[in-house]
């Protein structure tokens, strides 16, 4: 079994909000420190910042809401060369610069 550990960095108008994290066991969010400390809201309201850590075995809907569907997913999947199964690279790759919402998703620099 394969434990590759791939991250994000997540933001909301453009402020570190926090990061996504996948393994074989699925997905991770937990929101940056300072982020929490704050008075900007949290990314979702599922997903409180009171909590800070969430996890799931497939990813959280609200990022789900960021990826295309249908005839667009297939199309951004195959000019982008990703597997439509690889919803986290779909997300670095669609959800990096302009979404619907306040929220991006983008690679972390190591």
């Amino acid at each position: 079994m394969n434990n590759k550990i791939r991250s994000a960095c997540v933001y909301y108008n453009d402020i570190l909000a926090g990061y996504l994290l996948q393994n074989s066991r699925g997905y991770t969010f937990f929101y940056d420190s300072d982020y929490a400390a704050s008075r900007n809201p949290s990314i979702a309201l599922n997903m409180p910042k009171k909590k800070r850590l969430f996890r799931l075995p497939y990813l959280f809907p609200f990022f789900q809401g960021l990826l295309p569907e249908g005839a667009n997913k297939a199309f951004y999947c195959e000019r982008l060369g990703i597997k439509s199964t690889d919803k986290f690279a779909m997300l670095l790759s669609l959800a990096n610069h302009e979404t619907i919402g306040a929220v991006t998703v983008r690679e972390r620099s190591r």
